[in-house]
């Protein structure tokens, strides 16, 4: 394992976004702070609770994990496809690096500066809504899996995507639907039938209701369920990068 290659990579990613700061940080977080104004304060102050949680907190796990998801996958595609389009690629392929130090680079500074974006979006919640975390942990352990499940994911749109549409297309037109249907701004159980049966086919249900349950210990599925269909997603993502890898497809102009 050649670690210098993959620290050079990380160090890299990571410059690139203190370089950017107000588009990888201080965006993100300004446009959370919006949703915090509008749902949790405007309409969160005339609805009821939620159970027994206040619809201004009940929200913050949703909103946290609607930018993790789209960062995630934003971070690791443009990391990787942004060489590719400049040709600047070939000083990674040219150099003594394997295909999985160059994926472990550039997808673990994605998912660092994911997690880093979440925290600082717990933090910014303090700012506007009172809220408690039962599960330290647990909510850790979902912000870090979530993460490297989607960076993954970013990564490997990022290696399909041939052009700045195709860079956009999944995100925009899949992810974003899916979190915001998925139980980020409610609970499922507040749906009739049969909604509440087809939102389970939703796999972002069980990552926000996992990640809630580790904030309040309520959830509309169970954590065990929640925690195991994150495990698939993320096995899913590495046999595809794998399957890339074996059938000798190479990140490439």
């Amino acid at each position: 394992m050649n670690l210098y290659a993959i620290r050079a990579i990380y160090k890299f990613e990571m410059a690139r976004t203190f370089r950017t700061l107000m588009q990888s940080i201080a965006s993100p977080v300004l446009s959370t702070s919006l949703y915090f104004i509008v749902f949790g304060t405007a309409i969160g102050s005339r609805m009821g609770n939620i159970d027994g949680i206040s619809y201004g907190a009940f929200i913050i796990p949703g909103l946290v994990m609607l930018s993790l998801l789209s960062e995630s996958i934003s971070n690791a595609s443009f990391g990787i496809f942004f060489p590719k389009f400049s040709g600047t690629i070939y000083e990674v392929l040219s150099a003594p690096v394997s295909s999985m130090e160059i994926v472990i680079g550039y997808v673990g500074a994605a998912a660092t500066k994911s997690v880093t974006l979440g925290l600082l979006i717990l933090l910014t919640a303090q700012l506007f809504v009172d809220y408690h975390i039962q599960h330290p942990v647990w909510m850790l352990a979902f912000l870090i899996l979530t993460a490297i499940t989607f960076s993954l994911f970013g990564f490997i749109i990022g290696i399909w995507a041939d052009d700045f549409q195709k860079l956009q297309v999944i995100p925009l037109m899949v992810i974003t639907p899916l979190t915001f249907l998925g139980g980020a701004f409610y609970s499922i159980s507040m749906l009739p039938e049969p909604w509440q049966t087809l939102t389970l086919f939703n796999p972002v249900v069980y990552l926000i209701s996992g990640f809630r349950w580790a904030f309040y210990g309520v959830a509309d599925v169970n954590v065990a369920v929640s925690l195991g269909m994150t495990m698939v997603f993320l096995l899913i993502c590495l046999t595809v990068v794998w399957w890339i890898f074996r059938t000798g497809y190479r990140i490439r102009t």
